[in-house]
């Protein structure tokens, strides 16, 4: 990885979109040594949320949130499924430097309490890039990894283990939180070092926030191994979970390396030049907006020109496919005019609102639907299931009516779209919960509401939750472009036509061949939570 010369903007740290970085700590263990816990600490959030704009590209394209545009070819293992230990690698490399980080900062101040709460955040974002790389690969390097030159071929750890001590960990940083704000309030002379928007360019220091999303990673890991880890403490801080959505921005501007990661992939460049236009939606998850499936007027605030929106299959290739519009099919413009907000870097609502819009890493519609299945499934987090049910659909209005600015348009109210909805898909148990006859009813209405609200924002946590659940439901084999997202040109034999997983990537056969599993296919080997 190159380096990057680091802006301050605000008093924000901010870093470019793509994974370079300033102080580099993986490749250059000598700079890493001068390195400080406010540098890095921020660092490592930040490339989460690129990161995750890396997941959430893989996850579109296997979960039908994405397909090939027309007028672009060579989309190769994207639409045949025929993985090579390349496909998506870059999910291994970014997410373990990304990592090291994270560890560097715990290093450095696990001997300092002054520093408690840079302990604690960065054992939360060590475990949110662990459990990504779980859920794409299963067995990774965990408990000997992140050692440096001292460990070179670090041994491989079985998911189900890093499962449960990721849940530790993440009980640990609440701890070292709590023990900090003690700390800090019993003395008017306290030298803790407080997190702020210089350092913590997520929830600019609030340590209540910091425990939410920890509580909540640690939901998602126990209703994602439910019956197949066994976790050593099943509760959860009084803190509670994520009722807004925990979001990066560091200071995304419309400037050379400090934009938005997903808009900068998908929008527009800094200097007006398209982003990607090799993709458009499927038709299947279009489904879920234009009456194929159920009606839904987030479909005018997500999509260019809906319900016109530019959509295909993925795999079907053939001059009547049509192209991508500038800027994207993503970036809907909804209520910035007819330019979309081009010229200005943007300003729009939906899932491309602007250059300089935050990165979520955790939308509160995730956190209200990982609660209500949590209630219907038994564990015990508090709340009933209908009412969360039903404030996860909301959340997701919210989060895609809300502009750049913080505000919303009077012709865009969540409230108003949301009670439009419900009257619209009346008949639906897949709106109204308490229409869902039984738990097989309830768990597909939570698993696809999430999937409608996690569209092309975090598709690798929608992938991971249909392999989980098997929802949203496809028709297996269906050549109906609304029934199914699997590829066209899928070689994969299996009944759904779907891959099961990612390969290994190829840095890691050659480097660490001896520990890498062995005969791992990506039709037949699967992730331990998988329903197979």
């Amino acid at each position: 990885m190159k380096k990057l010369i680091l802006f301050i903007s605000a008093g924000i740290v901010v870093f470019g979109t793509s994974c370079k970085k300033y102080l580099d700590i993986n490749n250059n263990p000598n700079q890493a040594t001068t390195a400080t816990a406010e540098v890095v600490l921020p660092q490592s959030i930040v490339y989460t949320a690129s990161n995750i704009n890396a997941y959430n590209t893989y996850g579109s394209q296997l979960v039908g949130y994405s397909a090939n545009a027309g007028g672009y070819g060579g989309f190769g293992t994207s639409v045949t499924y025929g993985f090579s230990n390349s496909t998506f690698s870059n999910l291994w490399s970014i997410g373990y430097d990304v990592l090291t980080d994270c560890q560097f900062v715990i290093d450095k101040t696990n001997a300092d309490p002054d520093y408690g709460y840079f302990n604690g955040a960065a054992r939360i974002i060590k475990a949110l890039n662990f459990q990504m790389l779980v859920d794409a690969y299963n067995d990774v390097p965990y408990k000997e990894a992140l050692k440096g030159t001292a460990e070179l071929t670090p041994a491989y750890d079985k998911a189900e283990v890093i499962y449960a001590d990721l849940a530790v960990q993440l009980d640990s940083a609440i701890l070292v939180i709590k023990a900090t704000e003690d700390r800090e309030h019993a003395s008017s002379t306290s030298n803790v070092k407080k997190l702020g928007s210089g350092t913590d360019p997520m929830f600019r220091g609030s340590t209540t926030q910091w425990k939410k999303l920890a509580n909540t990673l640690k939901l998602r890991l126990m209703i994602r191994a439910r019956g197949k880890v066994t976790f050593a403490n099943t509760t959860f801080d009084d803190a509670g979970f994520l009722t807004t959505d925990a979001i990066v921005n560091p200071g995304y501007a419309r400037e050379n390396g400090k934009q938005n990661p997903s808009w900068n992939s998908w929008a527009f460049a800094y200097d007006g030049s398209n982003g990607n236009r090799a993709w458009v939606p499927s038709r299947f998850v279009m489904g879920f907006y234009n009456g194929q499936k159920l009606s839904d007027a987030r479909g005018y605030a997500i999509y260019y020109n809906f319900p016109s929106t530019p959509a295909n299959q993925l795999g079907f290739e053939s001059n009547s496919v049509p192209s991508a519009p500038s800027g994207g099919a993503w970036l809907s413009g909804a209520n910035t005019g007819s330019d979309r907000g081009s010229t200005t870097g943007g300003g729009s609502i939906g899932i491309l609102k602007a250059a300089s819009w935050g990165e979520p890493l955790l939308l509160a519609a995730e956190s209200y639907f990982l609660q209500a299945e949590a209630a219907v499934r038994g564990i015990s987090t508090g709340g009933n299931a209908k009412a969360l049910f039903d404030a996860g659909v909301l959340a997701s209005f919210k989060y895609l009516y809300l502009k750049p600015d913080g505000t919303y348009d009077p012709d865009w109210v969540p409230e108003t779209d949301y009670a439009a909805y419900m009257d619209d898909n009346s008949g639906s148990y897949l709106v109204h919960f308490e229409l869902a006859a039984g738990l097989e009813q309830q768990i597909e209405a939570i698993i696809t509401q999430k999937y409608i609200a996690l569209n092309f924002i975090h598709g690798h946590e929608a992938w991971n939750e249909y392999r989980r659940t098997h929802y949203p439901a496809i028709v297996n084999g269906s050549s109906d472009a609304y029934q199914s997202f699997a590829s066209t040109q899928s070689i994969i034999t299996r009944p759904d036509k779907l891959p099961t997983r990612v390969l290994y990537p190829t840095t890691e056969a050659s480097n660490n061949g001896t520990n890498m599993p062995k005969d791992i296919s990506n039709t037949r080997s699967f992730i331990f939570w998988a329903l197979q």
